[in-house]
C-alpha cells in the first residue's frame, strides 16, 4: 500500500509534551466496531467492558537509554548522541547513534562526560559493529549488572523526539514515562497506553469483574522511526524481543472460549498477541524477536479490541491501527480527535478501538 495514504496534518499544538495531571483525567476517544465515535474519559474504561473481559498489559520497564559520549580518534575528539535499544549479550547492546558518520568499527566512546558519573566515574564502550539507519553495536567495558547500574547512573530518559526537539528530559520524567506496573527492565520507550492506568482505575476494572494479563515487549527505539520507503512493501521493522507466559497465555485462551473480548493496552501487547498466536487465536507460553508488521489486509486471530495513543502520521503505528478499525474510519477518527483538540503521542490522549469487521 502507498504510504501517503495514512497521511494526515496535525497541527503542532495537538503534541502533548507532558500527560494529564491525573492520568486516567485523560481523555478517550471510543471507536466502535460500526465506526461509531464517542468521546469518553479513561476512567470511564470499566463501564466500556464487560465483566470476565481481558485486559492484556505490557509490564516492560523504560531504562535511561539515552546516553551522550565522547569518542577519541588520536587527536579527533568528536561528541556522539547514543539511543540504546535492544540488547544482544550481557555487555553488548545495540544502539541508534547521532552522527553515526562520526564512528567507525573499533572507536572507543567515553560517556558520562556530562557531570554525571557512573560507581566507578566513566563508562566505556567499543564500537563493534555498525548497520544500517545509524546503528551501531556498543561492547562496553563493564556486563550485566554492573553495566545496568552504570546506564541508570548516567543515562537519559529517552523520550520520544517530538518532545524531546521541545524540551529537555528533567526528574519528572522519570516516572511520568513509567507505566504504575513496571518490572521488567529493558525498553526504551514506553508503553504509553499503560501510562493512563492508576492504583483507581485498576480498583474499579477489579470492581467490575475485568480481568487482567500480563505480557513483557522490550520496546525499541526503531517504533520512532519514520517510514521512508514509499510502499509499504518497502519498509523494514527492527525486531523487539518479548515473552507470554504460560498463566498469560491460559488467560488468553479462557476468555476467548467463554465468549469475552481479549483487550490489548497498547499496541506493544497486540503485536506480541499477535505474533503468538496460532491461527485459531489461541496461545502458548512464548519468547523470541517480533519484527512483525500489521498493516490493511491483516486478519487478526487473537485481539478483539485496543487501547492506544493518537499516533503519528504515515508510521507504522497509524498503519496498525487502520488495520485494525479500517482505514477509512481511522482517518476519520483523527478528523475528529484534531477537532475536538485531542492530545497527541506518547503523553496524549488515548483511544479505544473495536475491531472492524474487514480485519477478521
Amino acid at each position: 500500500m502507498k504510504v501517503d495514504l495514512f497521511d494526515f496534518a496535525l497541527p503542532e499544538d495537538r503534541i502533548a509534551l507532558r500527560p494529564a495531571e491525573t492520568r486516567d483525567a485523560a481523555r478517550l476517544l471510543v471507536v466502535g466496531p460500526d465506526a461509531a465515535l464517542a468521546d469518553r474519559l479513561v476512567r470511564d474504561l470499566p463501564s466500556l467492558l464487560d465483566p470476565d473481559d481481558l485486559l492484556v498489559f505490557n509490564d516492560t520497564k523504560v531504562i535511561p537509554a539515552q546516553l551522550t559520549g565522547l569518542r577519541r580518534r588520536a587527536d579527533s575528539v568528536a561528541e556522539v548522541e547514543t539511543t540504546l535499544h535492544m540488547r544482544v549479550a550481557p555487555d553488548r547492546w545495540k544502539a541508534f547513534a547521532r552522527p553515526a558518520k562520526r564512528l567507525a568499527i573499533g572507536d572507543r566512546i567515553s560517556f558520562g562526560h556530562d557531570g554525571n558519573a557512573c560507581f566507578l566515574g566513566k563508562l566505556e564502550a567499543t564500537v563493534a559493529g555498525k548497520g544500517d539507519a545509524g546503528e551501531v553495536t556498543l561492547a562496553f567495558d563493564l556486563s550485566g549488572v554492573f553495566l545496568d547500574e552504570a546506564i541508570a547512573a548516567i543515562g537519559h530518559v529517552p523520550l520520544p523526539p517530538y518532545i524531546a526537539s521541545k524540551r529537555p528530559d528533567d526528574e519528572r520524567d522519570r516516572s511520568d514515562y513509567q507505566t504504575i506496573y513496571a518490572r521488567e527492565e529493558g525498553a526504551v520507550a514506553a508503553p504509553t497506553a499503560g501510562l493512563h492506568f492508576t492504583p483507581a482505575l485498576f480498583e474499579a476494572l477489579d470492581k467490575r469483574g475485568v480481568e487482567r494479563a500480563f505480557v513483557t515487549l522490550h520496546v525499541g527505539a526503531g517504533t520512532f522511526l519514520p517510514v521512508k520507503a514509499d510502499d509499504t512493501a518497502d519498509h523494514k521493522m527492527h525486531a523487539e524481543t518479548g515473552e507470554i507466559g504460560t498463566a498469560t497465555a491460559k488467560a488468553v485462551n479462557a476468555a476467548r472460549m467463554r465468549g469475552n473480548r481479549v483487550v490489548a493496552v497498547g499496541t506493544t501487547s497486540l503485536r506480541l498477541l499477535e505474533t503468538a498466536a496460532a491461527e485459531d487465536g489461541t496461545l502458548a507460553s512464548w519468547s523470541g524477536a517480533t519484527d512483525i508488521f500489521i498493516t490493511p489486509g491483516y486478519r487478526f486471530k487473537a485481539v478483539d479490541a485496543l487501547m492506544t495513543n493518537f499516533h503519528l502520521p504515515r508510521s507504522t503505528l497509524f498503519m496498525l491501527v487502520s488495520a485494525f478499525a479500517g482505514l477509512d474510519t481511522m482517518r476519520a477518527a483523527y478528523r475528529h480527535a484534531i477537532d475536538e483538540r485531542y492530545r497527541f503521542y506518547s503523553y496524549g490522549d488515548a483511544s479505544l478501538l473495536f475491531r472492524g469487521r474487514e480485519a477478521g
